[in-house]
């Protein structure tokens, strides 16, 4: 049995120390955020979310739900917000419980841009993009998937508007607690609508050039960064993902801009979805994200259907500095004493991915309750666990 502990820990980089900013991190395992759709009226986060984040407080760092940082930013329902009062209020709670634990929790900037329906939007109005093209996917609402909304292009004059969103969000996360933000540049929502020429086709001065199209992210990032401090900022991309109906011609020379542009900035690190969000990891044409993780000084957050093994290789060879997991951690909330002991994992329960209340949100079962039947094991588990 202890042969097993020196393997499975002692050993493991993937379980050692690291740290980010002036953050020490007690290992190098990361919560993907993960939308689960339980703010409760008025996109507020609930002590079931308290509950929930601090379950997985182990983690190395937790990366929130994305969170909305207007109303015009909602995209999907029961998605929380940090522009209001109440939601700061309820992610108090959140960040609490989570420091209560010895946790360290970043939140997720995130405003949708066209990935959203007119029944989430003020006074029911069109969502905003870069342009004018209807995106060829889904938001929840009423329980259900459904066709999103044709968008309006943003105007020159509004741009402004979204940096200060952010800028003012960031203000407000931290205020809540939080130890530092994450900019949602990915996943097709409105800084990679901005970013990609499929849904980009302005001709003003954030279309066109991949310089330009780059613009309202940097300048977003940069906001981000003078409120909450280089070392309390990172930033989400997805190079090659094809979600939410997102193209572009080459992805590799504008992500290299990007990189070299957001290198300037500096901030704590770049969450990388390596391939097809939430698919295929050698998604389309090969894009080659060393060359992002050589050309970014700061740290590097690999994601995208990491498994232990992969996992630990890609920390192993330096191919990441941190790995995000997201359903093995949605089902496993002592995912981190599970990699320890190298033990099985609970399967996720798709259908209470998105809605509903404690049920495959909560209730996961950890080592311990799983094995409490077991009076060794039990022994032996809080023996590699707590010593």
């Amino acid at each position: 049995m202890n042969e097993v502990v020196r393997l499975n820990s002692a050993a493991d980089k993937l379980l050692s120390p690291y740290r980010l900013g002036k953050l020490e991190l007690p290992n190098r395992v990361v919560l993907a955020p993960l939308t689960r759709n339980r703010a409760a009226l008025g996109n507020v986060p609930t002590s079931l979310m308290a509950k929930y984040y601090a379950q997985r407080a182990s983690a190395g760092l937790l990366i929130s739900e994305a969170t909305q940082i207007s109303p015009d930013g909602q995209g999907y329902e029961a998605t929380p917000g940090i522009h209001s009062p109440e939601q700061i209020e309820g992610w108090q709670d959140v960040t609490k419980a989570v420091h209560a634990r010895g946790g360290r929790i970043f939140l997720q900037l995130w405003h949708v841009g066209r990935v959203s329906h007119i029944s989430l939007q003020p006074a029911g109005r069109a969502p905003v993009a870069p342009s004018a093209i209807r995106a060829k996917t889904k938001t929840f609402i009423g329980g259900t998937f459904a066709d999103v909304s044709e968008p309006r292009a943003l105007r020159r004059d509004e741009i402004p508007g979204i940096v200060d969103l952010f800028r003012q969000a960031t203000i407000n996360a931290l205020d809540a607690g939080f130890d530092g933000v994450e900019v949602h540049g990915a996943n097709g929502y409105l800084l990679d609508q901005f970013l990609r020429d499929g849904a980009n086709k302005r001709d003003d001065d954030y279309g066109g050039s991949i310089e330009n199209r780059a613009r309202l992210l940097l300048e977003v990032l940069s906001a981000v960064i003078d409120e909450a401090g280089a070392d309390r900022a990172g930033i989400r991309l997805s190079p090659v993902t094809p979600a939410n109906d997102l193209s572009d011609s080459n992805p590799q020379a504008l992500f290299r801009h990007v990189i070299a542009e957001i290198d300037r900035l500096a901030p704590v690190y770049i969450h990388v979805v390596e391939g097809a969000t939430g698919g295929a990891r050698d998604f389309g044409a090969p894009f080659d994200y060393a060359a992002l993780r050589k050309d970014f000084r700061g740290s590097y957050i690999a994601n995208n259907g990491y498994t232990p093994e992969t996992a630990r290789t890609a920390v192993e060879s330096g191919a990441a500095d941190l790995v995000a997991f997201g359903k093995p951690f949605l089902a496993n909330p002592d995912l981190v004493d599970r990699l320890r002991l190298n033990a099985p994992l609970n399967e996720p329960d798709k259908a209470t991915f998105y809605g509903g209340g404690a049920k495959g949100y909560t209730d996961y079962p950890t080592l311990e309750l799983q094995t409490t039947r077991s009076g060794p094991f039990v022994r032996f588990f809080h023996a590699c666990v707590m010593h």
